[in-house]
């Protein structure tokens, strides 16, 4: 029997990127070593295990297809923001990411989405926007420009608040926070200004905190139906306190994709094709 308070799973639909060209081929992040060299063959396998979980969840998963030269278009979380099926698109920081915003844009634009949004500030996607039932949190301090939340806010009908990322390991905000269900969240607050950590208190008193070492490993780089967590295999500490709170946790090896500073939110957007 479920009790009222217990994780009820949610169906949903992805977009994912599968990283047939993945490489390190610069550094934009302290995660990233060109000198180190990639599996790239083992990074497909990784993936394509993300992928199946998914399916095998009951959640509905799209593919764009792969443009070569774009080693980190894999990380498909940072291409765009959908609510209630209008997409805000991404304008990325660095150049060598620049062109995956027009060819995310474009695959929207080719499946039908009427309601999109070439963006006049940067900003990365899901990767610096996280959305819960009744707010969107959005990140700055690394990669996306604080006019972008406002941009955000004022295209997609729905309030933003800001926070300040400060530790250059946790860049994007799926880094350091993610959303179990309804406005029920975790993060690492060292990854936050005090004042961000002032402001997630005060939102969220009964978020669930991470150590450090969970958060290293890019264990806040999770994905949850509201039920499901899929995250870090490394994330040993974070995962047996979701176990305990109801939650299943599904541990992912993606360590050569983290090799580029991604996880499992990282590969993943989701497409909110209607209003919650």
């Amino acid at each position: 029997m479920v009790r009222p308070t217990d994780p009820v799973p949610v169906p949903r639909h992805y977009l994912m990127c599968r990283p047939t060209y993945f490489a390190v081929e610069y550094a934009i992040n302290p995660w990233m070593d060109p000198s180190a060299g990639v599996d790239r063959e083992r990074a497909i396998r990784q993936w394509e295990g993300l992928r199946d979980l998914y399916r095998e969840l009951g959640h509905r998963v799209s593919e764009i297809a792969p443009v070569e030269g774009l080693p980190d278009m894999v990380f498909a979380a940072n291409g765009a923001l959908v609510v209630d099926g209008k997409v805000y698109g991404a304008r990325f920081a660095g150049a060598e990411r620049t062109p995956e915003g027009p060819a995310y844009l474009e695959w929207f634009r080719e499946a039908g989405y009427g309601r999109t949004r070439e963006p006049k500030h940067v900003n990365e996607g899901e990767g610096d926007f996280i959305v819960l039932d009744e707010v969107i949190l959005a990140a700055t301090g690394f990669r996306t420009e604080a006019a972008a939340h406002q941009e955000a806010e004022r295209f997609l009908g729905r309030p933003v608040v800001t926070l300040q990322l400060i530790d250059p390991r946790f860049y994007h905000l799926d880094t350091a926070l993610f959303a179990l269900s309804g406005d029920r969240i975790v993060y690492y607050p060292g990854a936050f200004s005090p004042g961000s950590r002032r402001v997630l208190r005060s939102l969220y008193p009964d978020a669930i905190l991470a150590t450090e070492e969970d958060a290293a490993v890019l264990g806040l780089n999770s994905v949850c139906d509201g039920h499901n967590v899929v995250m870090a295999a490394e994330a040993t500490t974070l995962a047996a306190r979701l176990r305990a709170l109801g939650h299943e946790v599904h541990p992912v090896e993606l360590d050569e994709l983290r090799k580029a500073g991604g996880g499992a939110k990282c590969c993943t957007l989701e497409l909110r094709e209607t209003p919650l």
